[in-house]
Parts: C-alpha cells; sequence; structure tokens
C-alpha cells in the first residue's frame, strides 16, 4: 500500500490556505462537537436537494460515509486543499450509524490553477475495501481505494445499479472559483487527538466506526440526519 507522511499531505493545503488568507482556528473543547453539527447541516442540506436522489440511494446500501463540512481549496500555481472532516460506518443489516471518527482531508498540487473554492464534500464508502483503506489511517484516494464523482439525479441509477463502480462515490456543493485538482490523490489521515477529546480516552477509528465501543450523545442528531437521508 501506497503511504504518505502528514506532512507531505499537509504542505501544500497549508500553503494554498495560506495564499487565501485562510487562519486555522486554535482548538477548543467545542471543536469536535461544532464540526459534527455542521456535518449534520450538510447532510440535512445536501439530502434535502432532489439532484442528490442517488447520493442518498447509495448511502441506503453504503457501508459509511465520510464528511467535510468545508474542504478548502487556494492557490495560484503552487495549489493545495484541506479540511477536518469525520467517518461514520453504517450496519447494512439493520442501518444503523456509528458515532463519528475525526480524520484530515488534504491535498497538494501543482499545476494550472487560480482562484478558491469552498465545498462541501460526503464520501460515500460503497464496500468494506473502501472503508479498510481510511482505517488503515494514512491513505491516498485512488491509490489504496478507487474513488469517483457519484453520479447526481433523483436516485433511479443507484436504485437499479447492482454493482458499485467505485470503492468511494464522491459528492460536493461548492462555491467560488477554482480549476485545478480533484480528490484524486487526496489523502486521509485520522485526527487522533480529536478523537480522544471527543471520548475522552484514546481510541482508534475502528473501534469507534466497526467496533462500536465508544459513543457520544452529541453525535445522534447527524446519526438520524443519516438515517433520513438513506430512507429519502
Amino acid at each position: 500500500m501506497q503511504t504518505i507522511s502528514r506532512r507531505e499531505l499537509m504542505g501544500g493545503a497549508i500553503t494554498a490556505l495560506a495564499l487565501a488568507g485562510t487562519a486555522a482556528p486554535a482548538l477548543a473543547a467545542t471543536d469536535q462537537q461544532e464540526l459534527v453539527d455542521r456535518a449534520r447541516i450538510t447532510i440535512d442540506s445536501l439530502g434535502g436537494e432532489p439532484a442528490y436522489g442517488d447520493m442518498r440511494a447509495f448511502l441506503a446500501r453504503s457501508v459509511g460515509c465520510m464528511v467535510v463540512p468545508q474542504f478548502l481549496k487556494a492557490g495560484f500555481i503552487i495549489g493545495g486543499a484541506g479540511g477536518d472532516g469525520l467517518l461514520v460506518g453504517r450496519n447494512k443489516a439493520t442501518g444503523a450509524w456509528s458515532a463519528p471518527a475525526f480524520y484530515t482531508l488534504a491535498a497538494g498540487s501543482i499545476g494550472l490553477q487560480i482562484g478558491a473554492q469552498a465545498s462541501e464534500v460526503v464520501l460515500v464508502i460503497n464496500n468494506e475495501r473502501g472503508l479498510e483503506a481510511i482505517l488503515k489511517n494514512e491513505m491516498k484516494l485512488g491509490a489504496d481505494a478507487s474513488v469517483a464523482v457519484g453520479p447526481i439525479g433523483t436516485g433511479v441509477e443507484a436504485a437499479t445499479t447492482t454493482n458499485f463502480r467505485a470503492d468511494i462515490y464522491s459528492y460536493a456543493r461548492a462555491k467560488g472559483l477554482f480549476a485545478g485538482a480533484s480528490l484524486e490523490g487526496a489523502g486521509i489521515i485520522s485526527a487522533d487527538s480529536w478523537n480522544k477529546a471527543y471520548y475522552g480516552r484514546a481510541v482508534n477509528p475502528r473501534d469507534i466506526v466497526v467496533n462500536r465501543l465508544v459513543d457520544n450523545a452529541g453525535s445522534n442528531s447527524l446519526k438520524a440526519s443519516l438515517a433520513r437521508a438513506a430512507r429519502a
């Protein structure tokens, strides 16, 4: 498996965000819950739009998803992208969603690009291969698991498709100007300190998402939103 360091992943993203004039906020006790609440808003918002019917249909058959409420891309020639997100697992037998594990999604790029863009991103994980790749901590989209832009429509294609075409489908809603990098090659890294802060003890993503050894009542509304979106 191709591995990459956090420094390599974040280098381009940090440069790009600095060029965009974006400063990372100081870590506060409420940061984790704020991210959970923003992820819920993203799911409610995208889940309520008719154009994302296929996303909802795939969520109903998924093994989990990753939500990045604010994925920032910026740069001029040398650019990067990054955002804090969370991973939740889905029990295919019961449809129940797990508590969230916190992650960073980051990428750097060199090429023709100008401007800045802020996107809400949802990665629908279609199978165990995609979930296992993320749980291995440092993975690269497209290298450790296949990723494709998810189909957009009313849910007809997802409802009638018997085989998923990629391990992970990406859905995004963006504002701003950007021409350049996609999620292909982006890295996903576990935010261990955030997991510890949210659950009160050190715990790894597998024990949160798959084994479900911990929970936090603050994530109940996110789980409910995911359940509604998957039923819609």
